[in-house]
């Protein structure tokens, strides 16, 4: 990159040049005003900084602080935090790895599946990143990959293509969701600094003193059962949700087969 090329500066796919530079349209610019800056420097430090305090601890100022630099030298890198929140959700999903399902020739179930769970991993490994609010399709280089491979997945279901692209919406809302609960309870357990169970066992004693049988007769058979107070086994809810979301997905695959 030149000297005036300038991180705000769109090629002709209209992305920011940042982004350009993840899909290696351009080179990156590695000597800034301060020496030893740079795009993978800035990138690292957000995401550094997301990871110990949250997203909402990410500013241009706040990483310029973090890298010993101005907040001006950042903006010839990145020209917004918008498009680094893009760079740091691109660094935490990373590459992702090959379906083994899809290598060894099994169904779109098993395939996307798969898919699911490994969305799952990278997002429980990186729940800072689901703060970032979605503006847009995917448009960096490992988010479109893992738009690629969750569509693979379905190559031979027989879905129209709009239908596809509305299935892989469906489970990565389904994973995100779970992901998104997820991190809550851990931010709640974190700050209040007790364990999960205590958390439900004190809600739980909480609707008991409000349920009123007669207004909430399903509540009340729901409480009495004993049910939220098992233990489930790890990963109960999420496999169970999967499963009821691969069900409807083979109800609509089924439809496409018959007609």
């Amino acid at each position: 990159m030149t000297e005036n090329s300038g991180a705000s500066a769109p090629g002709e796919t209209g992305l920011p040049a940042s982004i350009e530079a993840a899909w290696g349209l351009r080179d990156r610019p590695v000597k800034g005003p301060k020496p030893g800056l740079s795009l993978d420097r800035i990138v690292a430090a957000a995401v550094a900084l997301a990871s110990s305090e949250g997203v909402s601890a990410v500013s241009m100022g706040r990483v310029a602080k973090e890298l010993g630099a101005s907040t001006m030298s950042l903006y010839r890198y990145v020209s917004a935090k918008d498009e680094l929140y893009v760079l740091m959700q691109e660094a935490a999903m990373g590459a992702p790895e090959p379906l083994r399902a899809l290598e060894a020739g099994a169904g779109w179930r098993e395939a996307l599946g798969e898919w699911a769970w490994a969305q799952r991993r990278m997002f429980r490994r990186n729940l800072w990143s689901l703060r970032i609010p979605i503006t847009g399709p995917p448009a960096s280089p490992h988010s479109v990959a893992w738009w690629e491979q969750g569509l693979q997945a379905l190559e031979d279901t027989g879905l129209t293509e709009g239908e596809k692209i509305s299935v892989i919406l469906l489970v990565s809302g389904f994973v995100r969701n779970e992901a998104l609960v997820t991190s809550d309870i851990a931010s709640t357990v974190e700050e209040k600094g007790i364990s999960v169970d205590e958390v439900m066992a004190r809600w739980e004693r909480t609707v008991n003193r409000l349920v009123d049988p007669v207004r909430h007769p399903a509540l009340t058979r729901l409480l009495a059962s004993g049910a939220l107070s098992e233990p489930d086994p790890d990963d109960y809810d999420f496999e169970f949700g999967l499963e009821r979301v691969l069900d409807g997905i083979s109800v609509l695959v089924g439809k496409g087969a018959r007609s």
